[in-house]
């Protein structure tokens, strides 16, 4: 499916799509219901998701894989494809996601400082997922696929810990 939107240069359509789904699949009690559900033959399913689909005005290609997705029953692998289609979309477009847990709420000009930073150490685009843990005490840890920057208070008070102990 990303394959067909890449070559009819349609893949801004297929992200928007995917983030539109992924909304309404996280808010619809329903949908995940219908999704997961063994309740339900796969003519129902199949003709609710067309509907759902067709009301959303999805793309054809992601429209077509639901319906082929709820003919084999396969719904409830769509969190996860629409995971992997999100990673495909920012490798097309030169996008690294980053998850970024700091001590305490980041202003504009603090997120955007981050945004740099992190910019700067992987050479692409960065966007950024924010949480607090208010359990770091202070700084923050940045997740890049699997690379890890901990500039945590806690990191730095039990590695200071760790070369006490190492003296003594």
């Amino acid at each position: 499916m990303f394959e067909l939107a890449r070559e009819t240069d349609s893949v801004d359509r297929l992200e928007e799509d995917v983030a539109a789904l992924r909304d309404v699949l996280n808010e619809s009690a329903d949908l995940q219901n219908l999704t997961t559900s063994p309740i339900y033959d796969r003519a129902e399913v199949a003709n609710a998701i067309q509907r759902i689909a067709h009301r959303m005005e999805l793309g054809q290609y992601l429209a077509n894989t639901l319906g082929l997705m709820a003919s084999r029953r396969r719904l409830f692998a769509l969190p996860w494809l629409l995971d992997h289609l999100d990673k495909l979309i920012n490798d097309h477009k030169g996008v690294v996601t980053a998850e970024v847990i700091s001590a305490r709420p980041l202003s504009e000009a603090e997120v955007s400082r981050v945004i740099e930073v992190l910019e700067s150490k992987v050479g692409k685009k960065v966007d950024i997922s924010m949480s607090v843990d208010p359990g770091l005490i202070g700084g923050m840890i940045a997740r890049l696929g699997s690379r890890m920057i901990d500039d945590s208070m806690r990191s730095k008070l039990l590695r200071m810990k760790n070369a006490m102990q190492e003296v003594g």
